[in-house]
Formats: C-alpha cells, sequence, structure tokens
C-alpha cells in the first residue's frame, strides 16, 4: 500500500466512525426523566417526543414493577386510557389518545399492583 492509499482509507474509516457517532446520537435520548414535564405535557411541535424521550430515564430511575396504581399516578399524573383486563396507558407521543403511536401500558394484578409493563412503537 502506498501512502495515498493509506490516507484514503483512513479518511473513509474516520468518517465512517463519525456518521455512526450522529446516527446513535439522535437515536439515544438523553432527556432526564421529570415527574412536572410528564404530567403537564402537551402536543407542541418542539416537544411532541419528550413522554418517548423520557423513558430510559424513567425505567432507570425508578422500579416501576410492583409500584401500585396509584404509585404511578402520583408519578405521571392520569392515564390517557384504560383497558380491559386491569390496564392503563400513557401516550408517549400524542397526548390524544386516537393519535397515539407510541405507548407506555402497565398491567395490574388484583391488588391493583405492577405485573406487567410495555413500551408499545406502532411505527416500528
Amino acid at each position: 500500500m502506498n501512502l495515498k492509499q493509506i490516507v484514503k482509507y483512513g479518511v473513509l474509516i474516520f468518517g465512517a466512525i463519525i456518521l455512526i457517532g450522529f446516527v446513535l446520537k439522535g437515536n439515544i435520548s438523553h432527556e432526564q426523566f421529570d415527574s412536572e414535564k410528564w404530567k403537564n405535557w402537551t402536543e407542541l411541535e418542539n416537544d411532541y417526543l419528550l413522554r418517548w424521550n423520557m423513558m430510559n430515564s424513567l425505567q432507570s430511575a425508578y422500579e416501576l414493577k410492583g409500584k401500585t396504581k396509584t404509585e404511578i399516578i402520583e408519578l405521571l399524573g392520569y392515564p390517557e386510557f384504560e383497558t380491559i383486563g386491569n390496564s392503563i396507558g400513557f401516550c408517549l407521543d400524542s397526548p390524544h389518545f386516537e393519535k397515539c403511536e407510541k405507548q407506555l401500558i402497565f398491567q395490574f394484578d388484583e391488588t391493583n399492583t405492577i405485573i406487567d409493563l410495555k413500551v408499545y412503537d406502532m411505527d416500528q
């Protein structure tokens, strides 16, 4: 290999690393969970994914399984919807259930304690 080829491959590798960094930065949110921001969230162009972006921080900061329905409502506010089978759900991308494609759903047992939680992204 001559010097010209080494420089060429070096630039390509460096460019690929930079590109991968930008892609990962765009997909990984660093938004810290804030209970008040979560509860008062509205659908605005600049923060319509605020709740979605808080999900990693919420799950890291709180052990959600085992909490009661009352504790979840204190932490996250009233849910956007309830389902058959003792479940409640929060929209993560739109405050209107009809438009909600990203959802956080908690399933409770007969004592209103969380037994399961799921995050759905209908876009995927």
